[in-house]
């Protein structure tokens, strides 16, 4: 079998002679006068090498890709072969295009969705610290999180959206006892009572390094809480609520949904995941901790700390058991950023030597460390407030959503809308900016946050997309036609070299959802998304749409552009507009 691919995904597969079977799949995308409809495969040059000196009718490459042309049975798929120098060119037909289009117009873009070999996946993202503001470094793993899980549900996967947050721990018996100062009987009126729980959590802490006795009731408050003692898990418990308030108003904005299932569920586990452990001799003694040597690592996985107390190590070990043998997931994702990455493979490592995961990293059921780097300032510094505090995230959303309203106002729409479509285009272009300013970046380098560069509306920004999306409705709107009667009894026609390089880069929609899902890479989506954007406007420029003669062809190009489009924005977790 002779395999044609793009870059990303396979796209042909045709027999040709039994003598094929021996060539490599070596195949690569080419493009010639901007159509890019076009492939080459270099099968023949390997065979060739494979035949050199042996009895064959085949003199050179050349006749031997001549030969496997003339083997290749009709396709609809194909407009044409040839070959040159022992290359196999081949030409896509504008009708098998366009016919692929308009069937995912009647059928829906869904038909498009690619097909991962998992079932099931836990992505495990977000996972603020309870008592603390989520600040800008919570956007990137709640963007790039939430991004991940909407291309796996979109190709059929059942995702566990999972919140890991920080609800337990040493901490939390300064907090109670701190409470308890203010509050001696336990019961607190209001959340507003304990006022901003971020400056609770500052007072706390520099109580507990500078008291002695303060310092001694805490950790006596961590034992009364690990027991159970109900007034105790009831301060927490309260503490816990108006930390997830707090995030709520994050998630809300961001349009994010998560189910928590923070480090207090996996508590009760911990015991048993590390006696699974011990009985394998995993778990040695070293200076007073318990810990697991790995290869290669200077510093040993602590599991037990010197006091008897768990880590981070432990919970996360215990979290991996319980979800790939409660949860019986296939693929387990964690979104941190890049400096943790020695911890997750430290602790992958382990899990790996206790047969918990296969010892290939790319055999089911597997995990992944989906590292990202920093969010800086524009004077590529860790980004914080001019007063140096980290900015909080809610502040961030908030003053994207009213700079974009102020621009909206300027630009007369005031006048033009009601308050609620001013106030709803606001919401989805400021916090759609600030989400793919992150996403278009390669997740594991730093990028510098500008509000500057995310509104422009020129060039690769949310702004600009959302604005082309809304010119393509637009369009459709001053035609004055239904597009849904246009779908049962139109045709779209590729005659035009800028139609067929439409039709051909909306076709390549689920190769990439793929490939970004195989990476674990969103970036791959929005470059996608920005050149379909691009090679609309060539479209628009070049092809009278409204009044033309090839107008019904051509709306149904602009409304499969707008679909596509649109499940771009949705993958991205980004809320398109349809007018500005």
């Amino acid at each position: 079998t002779g395999v044609l691919r793009t870059p990303r995904r396979l796209i042909l597969k045709a027999k040709a002679s039994s003598l094929t079977s021996m060539a490599n799949s070596a195949t690569s995308l080419t493009t010639e006068f901007g159509i890019v409809s076009r492939f080459y495969s270099n099968n023949a040059m390997g065979l060739y090498k494979k035949l050199k000196g042996k009895a064959t009718l085949f003199n050179n490459p050349q006749s031997l890709a001549e030969a496997i042309i003339k083997n290749l049975p009709a396709s609809e798929m194909i407009d044409s072969c040839s070959t040159i120098k022992g290359f196999i060119n081949v030409k896509l037909s504008p009708d098998w295009i366009a016919m692929s289009v308009q069937k995912m117009l009647v059928d829906g873009v869904e038909a498009w969705a690619p097909r991962l070999p998992v079932k099931r996946a836990v992505v495990d993202f977000s996972s603020p610290n309870i008592a603390k503001e989520m600040h800008v470094g919570h956007l990137r793993s709640t963007i790039i999180g939430d991004t991940i899980a909407r291309m796996l549900e979109f190709s059929n996967v059942e995702v566990l959206r999972r919140n890991h947050v920080g609800d337990w721990g040493t901490q939390f018996g300064m907090l109670i006892e701190f409470l308890f100062e203010k509050f001696p009987s336990g019961e607190v009126p209001s959340d507003q009572a304990i006022g901003d729980l971020e400056t609770f959590y500052k007072a706390s802490k520099q109580r507990f390094d500078s008291d002695p006795a303060f310092k001694e009731k805490a950790q006596q408050a961590v034992v009364s809480l690990q027991a159970g003692e109900e007034k105790y898990r009831k301060a927490w418990a309260h503490i816990c609520e108006i930390s997830r308030k707090g995030f709520e108003r994050v998630y809300e904005r961001l349009g994010v949904h998560l189910e928590e299932k923070g480090e207090s569920f996996y508590n009760p586990y911990i015991p048993r995941a590390l006696e699974l452990l011990d009985g394998q001799g995993l778990i040695k003694e070293s200076e007073g901790a318990r810990v697991i040597f790995i290869e290669g690592k200077k510093i040993p996985l602590i599991v037990v700390k010197r006091d008897g107390g768990y880590n981070y190590a432990s919970t996360d070990l215990t979290a991996l058991w319980y979800r790939l043998n409660e949860e019986k997931a296939d693929w387990i994702i964690y979104v941190t950023d890049v400096g943790q990455r020695d911890h997750f493979e430290m602790f992958f490592t382990a899990a790996r030597k206790a047969g918990w995961l296969p010892a290939e990293n790319d055999k089911y059921p597997k995990v992944s460390h989906v590292g990202f780097g920093l969010v800086l300032g524009e004077d590529k510094k860790r980004f914080r407030t001019r007063s140096t505090e980290t900015v909080k995230l809610v502040d961030l959303l908030d003053e994207a959503k009213t700079k974009c309203k102020d621009v909206l106002v300027e630009r007369g729409k005031a006048a033009e809308w009601t308050e609620e479509e001013l106030d709803k285009t606001a919401e989805a272009v400021g916090y759609g900016a600030v989400k793919y300013a992150d996403l278009k970046n390669n997740r594991s380098t730093n990028y510098i946050f500008s509000f500057d560069q995310m509104l422009d509306d020129r060039g690769n920004t949310a702004v600009y997309l959302l604005y082309a999306h809304a010119r393509i409705c637009s369009i459709i709107r001053k035609s004055g036609k239904d597009v849904e009667e246009l779908k049962k009894s139109g045709k779209i026609v590729l005659a035009h070299a800028d139609e067929r390089v439409l039709g051909f880069h909306l076709l390549q929609f689920p190769e990439v959802v793929e490939e970004a899902c195989t990476t674990l890479l969103p970036n791959t989506l929005c470059e996608y998304l920005y050149n379909l954007s691009e090679d609309f406007t060539r479209f628009y420029t070049n092809c009278q749409v409204v009044g033309s003669a090839e107008e019904t062809s051509r709306l149904l190009l602009c409304e499969a552009t707008a679909v596509v489009m649109r499940k771009c924005f949705y993958l991205l977790g980004i809320t398109p507009v349809y007018k500005i």
